[in-house]
């Protein structure tokens, strides 16, 4: 222990907190402002599968929808540049086979609808207030498991930097404008899957030190758990974006803004580990008092003499 050089994590918490304050305000404000861009899983509209007898641009599908009106329609490959997925909002169930015939009228060789599937605007807010209550259904759950396994305190530094966690990836969706569908609600689940993960481990570290380091103030236990934790921090986040680079790069438009939801998510789960999660440990003022194991009766009247 002695011989390990600490790093000085909490120095910067000062600039850290303002920077995240920023950050959360800015979210808010995007989110007040512009509001997310809902995907067809959440507005309804019509989903056709479209097969092609040649491989197509999707770039080409666009200007031809485009030019029929269908400015809003998403065209995505789907597994490979002859199977199309087009996604076009609108509550006019007969929308899908009108574009099938529009589209196999523009190409000179033989285009099937295999799928065609019209999503009602009801059937949309329903998935969208589930989606919702789902992730705060997760973060209640996630609070109460904090606070049985560690101290009331570790709680709420762990679901405001979930909350963190979120916020920021739904203000970076909202500001770049991209779509908010129900990959990205999964990619969000996921997003605080890993970060809680990574809270935890620097969590049980903190609490070990507390019990088991003499000295020492709250910010220099909280350093030297942090500097402990961080080669398996930096190796898991590491590795795992390497994962995601490759899906966001070869993994295609149907998981494009899955893998960008979880790249942000994962960089942002890292930060937060450290500069909200443990910072806000120190604004609670923790200490060895928090974490002494109590006494049980019986413990107790066996040491009397």
């Amino acid at each position: 222990m002695d011989d390990m050089k600490v790093i000085n994590f909490m120095r910067l918490r000062t600039l850290a907190t303002v920077f995240s304050v920023i950050m959360m305000l800015g979210s808010v404000a995007a989110l007040a402002i512009k509001g997310i861009n809902w995907g067809l899983d959440f507005t309804g509209g019509t989903l056709i599968e479209l097969v092609y007898d040649q491989p197509v641009r999707t770039a080409e599908i666009r200007e031809q929808l485009g030019a029929a009106g269908h400015d809003n329609a998403v065209v995505q490959e789907f597994g490979s540049a002859q199977d199309i997925l087009v996604r076009i909002p609108g509550d006019d169930p007969k929308m899908g086979a009108a574009v099938a015939a529009l589209l196999d009228q523009n190409y000179d060789g033989t285009v099937s609808a295999v799928r065609v599937e019209f999503v009602g605007p009801q059937v949309g807010e329903r998935l969208r207030e589930q989606g919702g209550l789902g992730m705060l259904f997760a973060m209640l759950v996630i609070t109460v498991y904090i606070a049985f396994r560690f101290q009331i305190k570790f709680s709420v530094g762990a679901i405001l930097s979930l909350a963190h966690d979120v916020l920021f990836t739904l203000g970076f969706f909202v500001i770049l404008g991209l779509q908010f569908d129900l990959t990205v609600v999964a990619a969000l689940l996921a997003m605080i899957g890993y970060s809680l993960n990574d809270t935890i481990i620097v969590y049980d570290r903190i609490r070990e030190n507390f019990r088991k380091l003499r000295k020492g103030d709250t910010e220099e236990i909280i350093n030297v758990s942090l500097t402990q934790t961080l080669g398996r921090t930096l190796a898991t986040s590491g590795t795992t974006l390497m994962v995601l680079i490759a899906l966001f790069l070869f993994g295609g438009d149907m998981i494009h803004n899955f893998a960008v939801a979880l790249i942000v998510g994962v960089g942002v789960g890292t930060y937060s580990s450290i500069y909200i999660a443990s910072n806000i440990l120190v604004y609670l003022k923790l200490s060895r008092e928090d974490l002494i194991v109590p006494v049980k009766e019986n413990e107790e009247l066996d040491q009397l003499p």
